[in-house]
């Protein structure tokens, strides 16, 4: 895997989106997910991805979208990501595996010329207030780090993996994207994490998420499994 297929940046994002709607998947940056695509029109949108800039964004259906025939409504916010692997089967399915980028905004869906959805969207990158200290970034990680022990259950290594991944000097956004997607959250908790983009504020609704349901309520397993369309 080349180290091109981890990188972006904001201006290789012509702001027109390919977007693959999932029910209950909420991706997040920094993170991976495998995905295995065999509909007709999800091939179609990753065989174009794979011709052009490798983005597709991830997006979440709105409530009520079982009862919603043609296009279901999506959810404002939506995660944009890069092809970083990808294998096609016998069958002429693909197994992939998606990096999320960054958080997009969805602001227009574009007339239905294409077998899949395209929406004109716009970049969110996150915030963090000016007043904010290197100390007081360091003592929110720690709280969110001992929050997510806590929400663990006992894995081999797990705590020395999780300090080697704080020991790396990841950013607090990273952290809270790296622990939104990994704990055992309800899907509406998770949508509302993606849409913050102050990410003290993401952290501090995090705290309020984790601390909100029992020790070891679960954890999503590594590697994460396929999530098929």
């Amino acid at each position: 895997m080349s180290d091109e297929s981890f990188s972006f940046s904001a201006d290789q994002f012509s702001g027109t989106a390919r977007v693959f709607p999932l029910p209950n998947l909420v991706m997040f940056p920094h993170v991976m997910q495998p995905l295995h695509i065999f509909e007709p029109r999800y091939r179609a949108m990753l065989e174009e991805a794979l011709e052009d800039d490798r983005l597709i964004a991830m997006g979440i259906l709105a409530p009520g979208w079982e009862k919603s025939e043609g296009r279901p409504t999506l959810r404002s916010t939506a995660c944009l990501c890069r092809v970083a692997t990808y294998q096609q089967t016998e069958k002429n399915t693909y197994n992939v595996l998606m990096l999320g980028v960054r958080r997009l905004k969805l602001v227009k869906e574009l007339p239905p010329k294409k077998l899949f959805r395209v929406v004109e969207s716009e970049i969110l990158e996150d915030v963090q207030p000016g007043d904010l200290g290197e100390e007081d970034v360091n003592d929110l990680q720690q709280q969110l780090l001992t929050a997510f022990k806590r929400s663990l259950p006992k894995l081999p290594d797990a705590f020395e993996q999780l300090d080697q991944l704080l020991g790396t000097q990841i950013t607090l956004g990273m952290l809270t994207d790296i622990v939104a997607y990994t704990v055992n959250l309800d899907l509406e908790s998770k949508v509302r994490l993606l849409a913050e983009c102050d990410v003290v504020r993401r952290a501090e609704l995090l705290l309020e998420a984790i601390d909100g349901r029992p020790a070891g309520g679960g954890l999503r397993p590594f590697p994460p499994r396929f999530s098929v369309n």
